[in-house]
């Protein structure tokens, strides 16, 4: 690997890949329910995808810069590598990326307003400040256990209303139920990560919501985001919905493993949990959007 491979690389980790999936996750469920209504808009849906990818990006490089300058991140994380603490990356090229990053979705925010009107305007702005906020600033929301309903709400609730509304110009009761099970999944997400953080944070005075519910309180609450979402297309398959939204049930042996699983091991090993269970929540996305298409 030459040097403009490794530097490109770096970028790639502190992207964290990983992750990725919450931003095409809500997309998907929101652009479907507004194909199964007719309205669907190819612009608009792509638009809102590039927006929430552009955003999960910037809240990760918001993490990486602010945790490393607040000394949150230290020699004992057992997460991925974070290229600000490591020194692989210059904090200001890290603070730089964040800022170019957020300018981007910025834009893309703007096309969105156009389409959508003030609401997409509010919901740009609250999402900006949130990125911000959720690393950064005098209350960062990371550090006092408001990081999971962050993502529920931004990346669950917001992202799937969101992409509807730019194409519908209007709200239902199923986006917005529907809302909630991709929101619970993506949020899983962060118990993982904060799960295995625990330690280091404790130590560094961060106050995740795992901190303070303790290891097997928060094994509870990731069962729950898991599985519930799976209660919740039982009703909606009998209010009228289909029965294809159905479909999520081939994703249930997974989750089943990874609630199972993330008893049982600790540390760095939930890494892999914290990876899986963001391909879970995109193969689900996918399978409920299927659903409700057909």
């Amino acid at each position: 690997m030459n040097g403009s491979e490794s530097k490109l690389y770096l970028w790639y980790l502190a992207m964290r890949p990983k992750t990725l999936p919450a931003a095409a996750a809500p997309v998907a469920v929101g652009s479907a329910a507004a194909i199964a209504d007719g309205v669907f808009a190819f612009l608009p849906a792509f638009a809102a995808f590039f927006g929430a990818l552009l955003l999960q990006i910037a809240v990760n490089l918001a993490n990486d810069y602010f945790d490393a300058k607040n000394e949150i991140d230290g020699e004992k994380r057992l997460g991925p590598v974070r290229v600000t603490q490591s020194g692989l990356i210059p904090p200001r090229q890290v603070k730089g990326a964040m800022v170019a990053t957020l300018v981007a979705s910025g834009l893309v925010f703007c096309y969105l307003t156009l389409v959508g009107g003030l609401v997409i305007f509010l919901v740009a702005v609250a999402s900006v400040l949130a990125a911000l906020a959720y690393s950064g600033g005098p209350y960062p929301l990371a550090s006092h256990g408001l990081g999971e309903l962050f993502v529920f709400i931004f990346f669950g609730l917001v992202a799937v209303c969101g992409t509807y509304w730019v194409q519908a110009l209007s709200l239902s009761w199923l986006v917005v139920v529907a809302s909630i099970a991709p929101g619970l999944l993506i949020s899983a997400i962060m118990v993982v990560n904060n799960l295995r953080d625990i330690p280091t944070d404790e130590e560094a005075g961060k106050r995740t919501l795992a901190v303070r519910l303790g290891r097997m309180k928060t094994i509870t609450l990731y069962r729950a985001m898991v599985l519930v979402p799976y209660f919740m297309m039982v009703p909606l398959a009998f209010a009228g919905v289909g029965f294809s939204v159905l479909f999520t049930f081939f994703t249930l042996p997974m989750a089943i493993m990874l609630c199972d699983e993330v008893r049982g091991i600790s540390g760095s090993d939930l890494n892999y949990t914290l990876a899986r269970t963001a391909k879970l929540s995109l193969f689900f996305s996918l399978l409920f959007a299927a659903g409700l298409i057909v």
